[in-house]
């Protein structure tokens, strides 16, 4: 795993620029996303399931703490994924106990995706102790450093978002 923040080894792209402190920014935001995609998988195989479904997981229990009910149609568009995988994914998660049906409350013609208290417990219990100690790193900085931070993060996600208008052969 990568640790060093010197521009050695920083790859191709970076070679001549002007501001090395920029390379690395960058190379450390590599390392922390690698981690990040590690810890990911390790999360996927410690409850036994995919990326998919681990999300749909923490949708359904976001909604519902938030008080809102959710369709599968809603999960479909969430996930960007069509209807028919949508519902395997809810056999799938409602066979495994993370989630159950029942009629919606407002349409008749639809059910209610909830997810269970035991989905609740084992995703507290495999996630909690690693949210705690980012938490304890986020709650570490000034609200200066935070603010730089959270900004930095915001323009770095909109330069990744923003859709390249000029194609390479």
């Amino acid at each position: 795993m990568e640790t060093a923040m010197s521009t050695e080894g920083a790859g191709y792209w970076y070679a001549d620029q002007e501001n090395p402190g920029g390379v690395d920014v960058l190379n450390a935001l590599r390392v922390y996303r690698a981690a990040e995609a590690e810890m990911r998988r390790r999360i996927r195989e410690s409850m036994n399931m995919n990326e998919t479904d681990l999300m749909a997981i923490r949708y359904a229990m976001r909604a519902h703490k938030a008080g809102h009910c959710i369709s599968p149609k809603d999960l479909s568009r969430m996930l960007n994924i069509s209807t028919a995988s949508t519902t395997g994914l809810i056999d799938r998660l409602v066979a495994s106990g993370h989630l159950i049906r029942r009629p919606h409350p407002t349409d008749r013609r639809s059910v209610e995706i909830v997810p269970t208290g035991s989905a609740d417990i084992e995703v507290r219990e495999t996630l909690g102790e690693m949210h705690q100690r980012m938490m304890e790193v986020a709650e570490s900085l000034s609200p200066e450093e935070a603010l730089h931070v959270t900004r930095f993060l915001q323009r770095m996600t909109s330069a990744i978002e923003k859709q390249d208008t000029h194609h390479h052969a």
